[in-house]
C-alpha cells in the first residue's frame, strides 16, 4: 500500500508541474524534460510514471477534472436550493486566482487535443459532467426530474455557464464579478419561478 500511495502522489506531483509549466511557459513548453525540471525530479524517474508525454498530459487533465469533482462535491448544502445550487455554480466559475488559473490551464489542454488525441475523451467527459450537473440542478430547483422542460433549462443553464466563465477569464484578473452572479442568480430563481408556475397552471 506505501508503494501505491507514493506513486500516486508523484504522479500528482508530476501533474501539478505540467500545470504550473503552462501557467508559465504555455502548453508548447510541456515536455519531459521541463516537466522534470519543474517537479525536481530526474527524467528516468518521470518516463517510469509517464513513459510519454501524451501520457503525462492526459493525466494532468483528467486530475483536473477530478479535483474540480470533489471541490463541487464539498459544497456545503444548503436549505434553499437556489443558494446551494449558486454555490455550486459559484464553484465551477473562475472567479479567483486558483480558479482563473484552472480554467487556463484547462483551455490549454483542450488545445492540445490535436497532439493528444485521448485528450477528446476527457473533454467529453469534463462537457458531460457539466451537462449532468446542470441537469440536477434544474431538477433540484424545480422539484421534478424527466419533464419536457427540463432538458431545455438545463441546456440553457449549461450554455450560460461557459459562457459566463469565458468572459469572467478574458475580463481584467481583480475586476467585477458581481455582474455574473447576478446573471446566475436570475436564471435559478427565473427556473424555480417557471416550475412553480406551470404547476400552479396545471
Amino acid at each position: 500500500m506505501p508503494r501505491t500511495m507514493d506513486r500516486d502522489a508523484r504522479k500528482a506531483q508530476l501533474a501539478e508541474a505540467v500545470w504550473q509549466v503552462i501557467l508559465d511557459q504555455g502548453i508548447s513548453a510541456v515536455s519531459v524534460r521541463t516537466v522534470a525540471e519543474r517537479a525536481g525530479v530526474a527524467v528516468g524517474s518521470l518516463r517510469h510514471v509517464f513513459p510519454t508525454r501524451a501520457e503525462l498530459v492526459q493525466f494532468s487533465a483528467e486530475l483536473m477534472m477530478e479535483r474540480a469533482t470533489e471541490r463541487l462535491l464539498a459544497t456545503t448544502p444548503r436549505d434553499d436550493p437556489r443558494e446551494y445550487a449558486l454555490a455550486i455554480i459559484t464553484n465551477v466559475l473562475p472567479l479567483d486566482s486558483d480558479s482563473r488559473a484552472e480554467y487556463e490551464v484547462n483551455l490549454a489542454l483542450l488545445a492540445e487535443r490535436a497532439a493528444v488525441p485521448s485528450l477528446q475523451q476527457v473533454s467529453f467527459d469534463a462537457h458531460q459532467q457539466l451537462a449532468d450537473l446542470c441537469t440536477r440542478l434544474v431538477e433540484m430547483l424545480t422539484g421534478q426530474a424527466g419533464t419536457p422542460d427540463g432538458a431545455p433549462r438545463a441546456r440553457r443553464l449549461h450554455t450560460l455557464i461557459d459562457g459566463l466563465a469565458f468572459h469572467l477569464f478574458h475580463q481584467p484578473a481583480h475586476g467585477d464579478a458581481t455582474w455574473a452572479l447576478d446573471i446566475i442568480q436570475d436564471e435559478l430563481t427565473a427556473t424555480a419561478g417557471d416550475a412553480n408556475n406551470d404547476g400552479a397552471s396545471r
